[in-house]
């Protein structure tokens, strides 16, 4: 009984140094802000249409029909 209070705080303070998970998850946020700045910029650049038929020029294209 003695020795098990030491090998709990052993195994907690194991986990709490983990940062395996945290690379994934700072990964997943940097994808996400620079999303977030492109469709921004996108949006303030594409003036003489509607974002939505910039948006679907760019599927048109993409999807192999005719790019204008």
């Amino acid at each position: 009984m003695p020795h098990l209070l030491p090998a709990i705080q052993g195994r907690v303070a194991a986990f709490l140094r983990e940062e395996e998970g945290a690379q994934v998850v700072e990964y997943s946020l940097i994808v996400a802000v620079v999303s977030i700045a492109i469709v921004a910029a996108l949006k303030g650049v594409v003036t003489d249409t509607s974002f939505t038929g910039f948006i679907g020029r760019i599927k048109t294209c993409l999807l192999g029909t005719s790019c204008v």
